[in-house]
């Protein structure tokens, strides 16, 4: 079944690129208009919805949020592009929402656009953590999208107690007694959380450590969270658990 597309980048370049690329590689889809401003993508878009929205996040005149929020009833599936920057890339891994990263291969964007037509969009609180998160770039995001089997959450991280590794999973532990099982390694988020004050205290666990009372030396060393619960400390972490638990 043939999708329509339209996109959006400042840059004439990678505007003509991305169009090329589209119409050669993806004859399933059929662009019906192109945009490299806010003002511009705003009107397009006033005027047919195409299946297919390629977002380029920072525009001349604004972001790529600014259209978002112009035309609030869009239906288009989007598909954000952005260049390579670490922010922006750690905000889209906040918000659990796919992009593509220019320079994109032929099999990013073929997977991009094959995720967007079997998607359902992001849900309107993953954008706004994504556009925080991106607005503010030199702060440590506040809420993060968890991805479940059969649906996608935001939560909070101030209410976030700990994390535990399940195999190819990790299981969130909250301050309320709930608990959320996500499809992504510990060390995806291990990666993504160091700035935020949680701590990989072992293979298996990390810990916020706002959350932590004590740590005991004896058995082999292991901390007592605030909600009772205990996690053991491997040796080789021992002393790097010390050393931030005497800077908190």
């Amino acid at each position: 079944m043939q999708q329509t597309a339209v996109l959006v980048d400042d840059m004439p370049q990678a505007l003509e690129m991305l169009y090329n690329d589209i119409t050669k590689n993806h004859t399933n889809i059929k662009i019906i208009g192109t945009a490299s401003s806010v003002v511009e993508a705003a009107k397009l878009l006033r005027k047919q919805q195409p299946d297919i929205l390629f977002l380029d996040i920072m525009l001349g005149d604004g972001t790529g949020f600014d259209v978002l929020e112009i035309i609030p009833d869009l239906r288009s599936k989007i598909i954000f592009v952005t260049a390579s920057d670490e922010f922006a890339i750690k905000a889209f891994k906040f918000a659990a929402i796919d992009y593509v990263l220019k320079p994109y291969s032929d099999e990013d964007l073929s997977n991009a656009i094959e995720k967007a037509i079997h998607q359902i969009q992001p849900e309107k609180e993953q954008l706004t953590v994504l556009q925080e998160s991106i607005a503010k770039p030199n702060q440590q995001p506040k809420k993060i999208s968890l991805h479940t089997l059969d649906k996608i959450v935001v939560v909070s991280l101030d209410e976030v107690i700990r994390c535990k590794s399940d195999n190819n999973y990790t299981t969130f532990y909250f301050e309320n007694g709930t608990k959320i099982m996500v499809t992504k390694t510990l060390k995806y988020f291990a990666d993504l959380l160091k700035n935020n004050r949680f701590l990989r205290v072992h293979q298996s666990h990390l810990v916020n450590a706002k959350f932590i009372k004590e740590f005991i030396k004896s058995d082999g060393g292991y901390l007592v969270l605030k909600d009772k619960s205990t996690v053991p400390v491997s040796v080789r972490k021992r002393a790097e658990v010390i050393e931030a638990l005497n800077s908190i």
